[in-house]
């Protein structure tokens, strides 16, 4: 990889257009569904829906937007139709996005919104997959920590673009009639990927026969046991910021700028960190769970200037969730199954991060020092399994 990166082939500057290309495609749908998720609580609020109606929608849009990626991994593996399935979740994402401005009630918007969640859930393995084969050339670290770089700048600017789409308007149908500018440029882009690039897997030569046979290895599940324990410790920011509205850290209307700060270090620690990967190794992986895992005491704190440290942790840690831990897969399973383990392993990740943030919830109300403690040993209980990995994948190298 490092050659590659270094001489910069055809084939290696071939296989970069298309990370770039497949990231600008993220950016625009990025900008298109993270901006509808900045307001959809209230949208559904505002439509008549209930505060456990709101709460209900959003853990189960989360919940089926990771754990069909099971399904739709095993899919794409059998029947090879990588584009296909892509292109099929992107269109029901995009076309979710902006038909909240057409939705007359708040079950319609509720059905959009989980709808979103599914389109996310259907294109996802297979995008990771067609990016593992352009990492191949370029470096996977450098694959997908330019392509999260891209997709969290169309993160920052859409809850911006909406936020002063409002402040102009301030009518919520015609902010989401808006997005659908970013969603047809989503459309477009990805039309032009799959023109330009029909074939991705051609930018791989193909693996030893001993990649390609059926199964999951054990360090798979190791490094899955390990990734959900770092997510389950990883609080989400809803949490946090409720935390910042009601402890009065900082104004309510300053809160988005805390997230916005922690997106903007993600998007860059995600190119950084990628490309430390791809020179050092597994091992930078440790490293950055240990310093990542004391976010917890600083962003809970009850003063801003700790709280700023704590979401620039929080931004890092989001960095590496993005780009370093998905790349790592796709080195450890049959190349045959690699679609089948970004759905598994992405699938497992995000229901112990829903788990782990309901549970920090629960503590924050009955035993807030009993959250700090619990993010920090999650967090923690991981680096044991990392290290095994890392031994492992040495020996093996060696």
């Amino acid at each position: 990889m490092a050659a590659n990166q270094g001489r910069r082939t055809p084939a290696a500057s071939r296989a970069f257009r298309f990370v770039v290309l497949v990231g600008v495609m993220s950016l625009f749908a990025d900008f298109a569904y993270e901006g509808m998720r900045s307001i959809a609580g209230p949208y559904l609020a505002l439509l008549g829906a209930s505060a456990t109606a709101v709460g209900v929608v959003a853990g189960l849009g989360e919940l089926l937007g990771y754990g069909l990626r099971i399904f739709s991994g095993r899919l794409s593996d059998r029947t090879n139709q990588f584009w296909p399935i892509t292109i099929i979740g992107y269109v029901i994402q995009m076309a979710a996005v902006p038909a909240l401005a057409l939705a007359g009630n708040w079950p319609m918007a509720a059905a959009l919104i989980v709808l979103e969640r599914i389109g996310k859930a259907i294109r996802n393995p297979p995008r990771d997959v067609m990016l593992s084969h352009a990492g191949a050339q370029v470096g996977l670290g450098f694959t997908f920590g330019l392509h999260e770089a891209l997709d969290q700048l169309g993160a920052f600017l859409g809850p911006l673009a909406i936020a002063g789409i409002l402040a102009l308007q301030g009518d919520y149908v015609t902010a989401f009639a808006w997005l659908a500018l970013p969603a047809g440029l989503t459309l477009a882009t990805l039309a032009v990927a799959r023109i330009t690039y029909p074939r991705p897997e051609e930018m791989e030569h193909a693996p030893p026969p001993d990649m390609q046979a059926a199964g999951m290895p054990r360090v798979f599940w190791i490094y899955l046991a390990a990734a959900a324990l770092v997510a389950a410790g990883f609080a989400d920011f809803p949490l946090v910021a409720f935390h910042l509205a009601s402890a009065n850290v900082v104004a309510a209307p300053d809160i988005p700028l805390f997230y916005a700060l922690a997106m903007a270090i993600s998007g860059a620690g995600s190119l950084v960190l990628g490309r430390l990967f791809d020179r050092v190794g597994f091992r930078v992986l440790i490293g950055l769970t240990i310093v990542t895992s004391v976010y917890a005491p600083l962003a809970f704190a009850a003063d801003w200037v700790p709280v700023v440290a704590g979401m620039a942790l929080w931004g890092v840690g989001m960095g590496v969730h993005e780009s370093i831990i998905p790349a790592a897969v796709a080195q450890m399973v049959p190349h045959a199954r690699r679609a089948s383990a970004y759905g598994l392993f992405t699938a497992g990740y995000g229901v112990a991060w829903f788990a782990g943030s309901a549970l920090m919830g629960i503590l924050y109300d009955v035993a807030f020092p009993a959250l700090l403690a619990f993010s920090i040993v999650a967090e923690l209980a991981a680096v044991p399994l990392l290290v095994v990995i890392w031994r492992q994948r040495r020996q093996s190298a060696q």
